[in-house]
């Protein structure tokens, strides 16, 4: 397997606290670095999801070394608890999420994640529909400017779609770094940050359904986590932990009130699903930054299940 290096593991499993018979679910599986960290800390039982299919054969051989321990589901982690169902399991301990693209997606050129090295472009972590080339050469100027400002929060946004539209009008943009060139054309240099940063990262979002991925997994893992039952994500940008906050804010009842000239059975909020157990978003160390400079980003939040019904899943809660 690549060498991957897990974020925040210690913390991560401090907060999960994992035990003698639970079950937790590695909900980000890659390279397998919490599930390992799981398997390691305590004699439990280990459900790890991914999407990617190179990731699911790369993990075979850790499936077979841990005895039963790990049992290794090919599929997205919003579908957690029917993929669970399936291997007659209604309830977990733990539910962890590594949110965003992997250190070997992103250093495996043929993967088309990275503007550094050559490769198609392609950023499709399940392998199936959409690819960042058929976006790039396919979408209006207008939604890749609104995919690029939204999805990357990027101030250039419209430059960078006038370029690529122009682009494409001569000869269709099929790699990683000759998209790379033409948004370092039109984008500022900022110290620290490679002009495409930001447009890379909007279309992975966008090709992936990350942002609907997330929320959609975030619901399956309340509906899965028992009372008790922790849950942990760590996330590398502002859109991703964004939504994990207002989530956990919305379960953990710290929202605004409804108004007091609403009727009456429409006043009173759902029970509060979760309780945060870190104040705040917890982040690396420069210890953990200095031997993994990758981590510089993270921020790990944490909440416990209460025994509260799970809310009604809302697609832009």
């Amino acid at each position: 397997m690549t060498a991957h290096t897990p974020v925040l593991v210690a913390d991560v499993l401090a907060l999960l606290a994992p035990a003698e018979g639970g079950v937790y679910v590695d909900a980000t599986f890659g390279r397998g670095g919490y599930a390992k960290a799981l398997l390691d800390a305590a004699p439990c039982q280990v459900y790890a999801i991914d999407r990617d299919p190179d990731a699911v054969a790369l993990g075979r051989p850790l499936v077979e070394a841990c005895g039963g321990r790990l049992v290794l589901l090919l599929g997205r982690f919003s579908e957690m608890d029917r993929l669970l169902a399936e291997e007659g399991v209604a309830a977990v301990d733990g539910v962890a999420f590594d949110l965003g693209v992997s250190s070997p997606q992103l250093d495996t050129a043929s993967r088309g994640f990275s503007f550094q090295l050559e490769g198609p472009l392609d950023m499709r972590m399940g392998r199936e529909g959409l690819s960042a080339a058929d976006v790039v050469n396919q979408a209006s100027q207008s939604d890749l400017a609104n995919i690029i400002a939204t999805l990357g929060e990027e101030p250039a946004a419209r430059r960078v779609a006038r370029a690529i539209c122009a682009a494409r009008a001569k000869a269709p943009i099929e790699t990683t770094l000759a998209l790379a060139e033409i948004v370092a054309r039109v984008v500022p240099k900022r110290p620290g940050l490679h002009p495409a940063t930001r447009t890379f990262q909007a279309l992975r979002i966008y090709v992936n359904d990350e942002l609907n991925e997330l929320r959609r997994g975030l619901a399956a893992a309340e509906r899965l986590l028992k009372p008790g039952g922790r849950l942990v994500v760590v996330a590398f940008h502002s859109l991703e932990d964004r939504l994990v906050k207002r989530f956990l804010r919305r379960r953990s009842g710290k929202v605004a009130q409804a108004s007091r000239h609403l009727p009456p059975a429409e006043l009173a909020p759902p029970q509060p699903s979760f309780e945060t157990l870190v104040r705040g978003a917890a982040r690396p160390g420069p210890a953990e930054i200095a031997v993994n400079p990758r981590a510089r980003s993270a921020r790990l939040r944490a909440a416990i299940r209460t025994a509260a019904p799970p809310f009604a899943y809302e697609e832009a809660a």
